[in-house]
């Protein structure tokens, strides 16, 4: 097996860390300026401070990330125990000597382990770091929690969409086998009566199917092929109908490359059909037209049938209108709406409101 890969050693981090420590420094000197010296000699303790506070800082946080290093990001303190432990003498002696050093004076001098000073600078040293890593570890487990959190919600984002995919999926193959039962049940009945029609008709829906194969895969597709789609239909439909039928489309050229759902218009067009313009005695006329509104698309299928009032014109299941609600509401929520209602001509509109996405 190939061996395991570390990441590199966090460096943004550890110079994020060593502004926080410097912080924390400054309040320190604050402290025990104020406190201890009675307000004198700031300058001398904030160099002190920080020589002892960043040699610490850098041998135990450099230490602390290095063994941080893999998948989990947690801090193992059986580990890290003998790192404080040593960390903090040695902060305090290099620390203590650089800040002499520096100042060129001995006024944090320390002469040896174990002296009074010594003892006092490395508590002071100690508590400062216990402080610090509890400060830094709480905020590396927050941000841990806030890392879960977020790879959590995307899960379930994924898992949603997964599901509403899935959803749309079966959605659609109810949709299509409807339009095909309903086209071969209108086939059945032509070839008992008129074989030269039926065979016409079915040269049609071998045309239609073909054309609807690759569209009625995709995620979307183009008004443009949308509106070809129903015109395929149509003319099929006009084979069995006649003159009894016609129909017209109202495309503007800049609303041909909008992005829609693939077949969402179908079961609009099949219920002006069957429940609208069929049951008249003289047919009708069926218009199928796109306008923008804003940002938003509004596409219209508007018959001169009976009307929506007039009540079914033959027996049906209610799928076509009911998943076409379904479907945009999957995939646009509360954005989009379906509406059908009573023409001033005497028919039925059903227009469908959903949001503008062009190329």
């Amino acid at each position: 097996m190939p061996s395991e890969i570390r990441p590199p050693f966090p460096w943004r981090r550890f110079g994020a860390d060593t502004l926080y420590m410097l912080g924390f420094n400054l309040v320190l000197a604050v402290v025990l300026t104020y406190f201890f010296s009675h307000g004198r000699y700031f300058w001398l303790t904030l160099v002190a401070t920080n020589c002892i506070g960043l040699c610490s800082f850098f041998y135990i946080d450099g230490l602390r990330l290095l063994l941080c290093r893999g998948h989990t990001d947690k801090l193992n303190w059986l580990v890290f125990l003998p790192v404080v432990l040593t960390g903090v003498p040695f902060g305090t002696l290099v620390g203590s000597r650089l800040s002499n050093w520096l100042v060129g004076t001995d006024a944090v001098s320390l002469d040896a382990f174990g002296s009074g000073r010594f003892n006092g600078m490395l508590l002071i040293t100690l508590v400062a770091t216990i402080i610090a890593s509890t400060l830094f570890n709480n905020r590396d487990r927050a941000r841990r929690a806030e890392m879960a959190a977020a790879l959590e919600k995307a899960r379930a984002e994924s898992i949603q969409r997964q599901a509403l995919q899935a959803e749309l999926q079966l959605l659609r193959a109810q949709i299509e086998p409807h339009m095909l039962f309903n086209t071969l049940a209108n086939l059945q009945g032509l070839i008992a009566i008129d074989p030269q029609r039926a065979q016409q008709m079915l040269d049609q829906l071998i045309q239609l199917l073909r054309a609807t194969l690759s569209s009625s895969r995709t995620k979307s597709t183009t008004l443009a092929e949308e509106f070809a789609l129903l015109d395929a239909y149509l003319g099929l439909m006009a084979v069995r109908m006649g003159e009894r039928l016609r129909y017209a489309f109202e495309l503007p050229p800049e609303l041909r490359g909008a992005r829609v759902p693939p077949m969402l218009l179908q079961p609009l067009v099949e219920n002006a059909i069957a429940h609208g313009i069929e049951p008249n005695i003289d047919g009708g006329t069926i218009t199928i037209s796109a306008a923008q509104d804003d940002a938003m698309l509004a596409l219209t299928v508007s018959d001169t049938g009976r009307g929506p009032h007039a009540g079914a014109g033959k027996p049906g299941t209610g799928l076509g209108l009911h998943n076409t609600r379904e479907r945009i509401k999957a995939l646009y929520g509360e954005q989009a709406s379906v509406t059908l209602a009573a023409a001033s001509h005497g028919g039925a509109v059903a227009r469908l409101t959903l949001p503008l996405t062009t190329p």
